[in-house]
């Protein structure tokens, strides 16, 4: 008399005959916690269904392995294995593309999510409107000959660029000294020493006195002109 499909001898043979694979008590129980089945009510249920003829087992040392009978599943013949793997073969082609297709989905959605929502577009463009508009005023201000600098704001911060290039060039005045004057009967390489005291020059750092100095005598110039 076969076992109620509910009882633990049932849902043990139904599970050995599903997973047709050789399997000890342990990969049973592992795999039928979700029926809270405990171990040894598996190997007991297990053992039963071996005694009775329901599923085989074999001993190796002091470990039982259990599986399935095959007398009870039909064995394809050969014609029948080509047209499993002819199927098999369109069935894998199918998920190839349903995989390429939704992988394209997920590329569109993608897509549209990183475009703006239509409010995100009339905000952004009311800002550029905005932004676009205090240029226009402000360019309006110029042409129209508008000062945006005082006069005595202009020459103190002239005076004071002016302090700072002279106290530049009087530091680089200096050092040229004191440095020809270390370096005159030095056998070193100058540039290995420069490198050992960790000596940087203006165009070490990319940076132009000379053309500072330009800037302020342009705008000397333009000063005159006007």
């Amino acid at each position: 008399m076969a076992p109620k499909s509910d009882s633990v001898e049932g849902i043990v043979l139904n599970f050995v005959n599903e997973q047709n694979r050789p399997l000890n008590s342990q990969n049973a129980a592992d795999s039928l916690q979700k029926f809270n089945l405990k171990k040894s009510s598996v190997q007991k249920a297990l053992d039963a269904l071996a005694d009775s003829g329901r599923i085989s087992f074999k001993e190796y040392g002091k470990q039982k392995i259990y599986l399935a009978r095959q007398d009870q599943f039909d064995i394809p013949n050969s014609e029948e294995l080509s047209r499993m793997k002819e199927e098999n073969a369109k069935l894998q082609q199918q998920l190839q593309e349903q995989k390429r297709a939704i992988s394209e989905v997920e590329g569109e959605i993608k897509t549209l999510q990183s475009n703006l929502t239509l409010e995100q577009i009339r905000a952004k463009e009311a800002k550029l409107k905005m932004e676009v508009e205090e240029m226009e005023d402000k360019l309006t201000n110029l042409r129209g000959g508008v000062t945006l600098v005082k006069f005595e704001d202009r020459k103190v911060v002239e005076e004071m660029y002016s302090d700072r290039i002279n106290q530049w060039r009087r530091r680089k005045r200096i050092f040229k000294d004191l440095w020809d004057a270390i370096t005159e009967n030095l056998p070193k390489d100058l540039k290995e020493f420069k490198e050992e005291l960790a000596i940087e020059y203006d165009e070490d750092v990319g940076v132009s006195f000379q053309s500072l100095c330009d800037l302020m005598q342009h705008r000397k110039k333009r000063a005159r002109c006007q």
